[in-house]
């Protein structure tokens, strides 16, 4: 299939008929400058590269979920590019995920699935100025609707938090310096004067 999408008309929704993870892949070859996820409806997003400040700012975000993990000895961890197949079809990228340490189906060197056929347990979603939360809050409760123990959408325009957790409303958090993690990240801090500003110089 052949698609050119001018770029002033991104982020776009199209839809196709459900692919396997080899067709998904193939396709996602054929436009390796985009970020690409579908629904569990079929509909396939397609966003353009993230900005350079988004990108850092990711970056720091999963630096600092990083070093706990490893301090701690626990969970694992993966970025945007990679990806899982939730409970209800939908193909999710979240910009930073953590895993308990010995989920079921979680890839090892002996077996390694693709994608991995659950919802991580924690989720970081960054908003960049390309994102609309009409669009992010509802895959912000599909997270936790399919298995996510706690999810926090990082929005640095309003400079807010707002955390989702299984059967509760979101909890905003707006102006705070940091957020702290619960349940099967409980002891995470995230610094977020180093999110709002990566560059800046931060006094601890």
């Amino acid at each position: 299939m052949s698609l050119v999408i001018d770029e002033v008309f991104l982020p776009a929704t199209l839809t196709a008929p459900p692919m396997t993870d080899e067709e998904f892949v193939d396709f996602c070859a054929q436009y390796p400058d985009y970020f690409i996820e579908v629904s569990a409806e079929g509909d396939i997003l397609i966003m353009p590269p993230s900005d350079f400040l988004t990108s850092e700012q990711i970056g720091e975000i999963f630096g600092q979920l990083r070093d706990w993990s490893r301090a701690n000895n626990r969970g694992r961890m993966s970025e945007s590019s990679g990806g899982f197949v939730l409970p209800n079809g939908a193909r999710r990228a979240p910009d930073v995920a953590w895993v308990a340490p010995g989920k079921p189906g979680l890839p090892d060197r002996k077996r390694r699935p693709r994608f991995p056929r659950f919802a991580p347990d924690f989720v970081v979603e960054l908003r960049s100025p390309d994102d609309r939360l009409s669009r992010l809050r509802p895959k912000m409760r599909e997270w936790v609707e399919n298995g996510a123990a706690l999810a926090w959408l990082i929005d640095p325009e309003r400079r807010a938090v707002e955390v989702y957790r299984p059967g509760c409303e979101p909890e905003t958090l707006v102006d705070a310096e940091s957020v702290a993690g619960e349940g099967p990240v409980e002891g995470f801090v995230l610094d977020l004067r180093r999110v709002w500003s990566p560059a800046g110089n931060i006094k601890d």
